[in-house]
């Protein structure tokens, strides 16, 4: 069954709506986006229960969602499994026709899953499905300023590590610096005592020669 989702081309849409599924029949649906358009789908599935002759939502249900672009020999742009309620995203690569598809599974083992004689089919669909490039929500908000406030603060660390590897390199600087230094004035040291040494080395054997020399003329 072929069903279209009216879209709007100025702002942004939201489509609230709810149908029915028998059993694990897939159900589509058909919508031309412009592109670059971001859609949000929130869902929620119930499966008819005889016993509380009401819709209730378990967590034995799951929902396989897939988009395509028809357009594009349908290439498949989603391909996810979700729980009894949950959520999807997709961004329109380019402008065409996408279809929208979702289907159910549950393993309640109820009788009549898979017959048509239940009330309106197996499983109740509930979808809200916000269409437009500005459709970005609160949640998404928190997480894109949580990103960048964690983005901030690996940056905050970085110019951190910056600094200390710079005054790293300076002390090592500093410290090169000073052993350089004491390393010279350890060599002129030496040098001196050298000098000093060969001068009284110098002064004792002249004054030993003088000594040998009046010996031997007295």
């Amino acid at each position: 069954m072929r069903v279209l989702l009216p879209l709007l081309m100025l702002g942004s849409v939201a489509h609230a709506l709810y149908f029915y599924i028998d059993g694990t029949t897939a159900k589509c649906f058909f919508e031309e986006l412009p592109k670059d358009t971001l859609v949000v789908g929130h869902y929620t599935a119930e499966e008819w229960d005889d016993n509380m002759q009401s819709w209730s939502k378990h967590d034995g249900i799951s929902i396989y969602i897939s988009v395509d672009e028809v357009f594009d020999n349908d290439h498949r742009v989603v391909s996810q499994r979700g729980a009894a309620s949950g959520r999807f995203t997709f961004t329109a690569a380019d402008a065409g026709e996408h279809r929208i598809c979702f289907t159910p599974s549950s393993s309640s083992g109820r009788p009549g899953w898979l017959s048509s004689v239940q009330p309106n089919g197996g499983i109740r669909l509930t979808l809200d499905l916000a269409i437009g490039s500005s459709e970005i929500e609160s949640t998404d908000k928190t997480k894109l300023i949580d990103i960048s406030q964690r983005v901030r603060d690996l940056n905050a660390r970085l110019q951190d590590i910056r600094r200390e590897q710079i005054f790293q390199r300076e002390r090592e600087a500093e410290f090169r610096d000073q052993s350089e230094s004491t390393n010279s004035r350890v060599v002129r040291w030496m040098f001196i005592q050298i000098v000093v040494l060969g001068i009284t080395c110098a002064w004792q054997l002249s004054h030993l020669r003088s000594f040998f020399i009046k010996q031997k003329l007295t």
